[in-house]
């Protein structure tokens, strides 16, 4: 179990950039996530 499974983030301008990314890598991580941004889809 790394230090971020089962944490909680949200993360603004998820659809590109680095709040998609960082979204992924999280993702990855096992972290929780609510994402927000401008549009529907990347």
């Amino acid at each position: 179990m790394n230090r971020l499974e089962g944490k909680t983030a949200i993360i603004t301008g998820a659809t590109s950039g680095i709040g998609m990314k960082t979204a992924e890598l999280f993702a990855a991580e096992g972290v929780n996530l609510i994402l927000t941004g401008r549009r529907k889809e990347p």
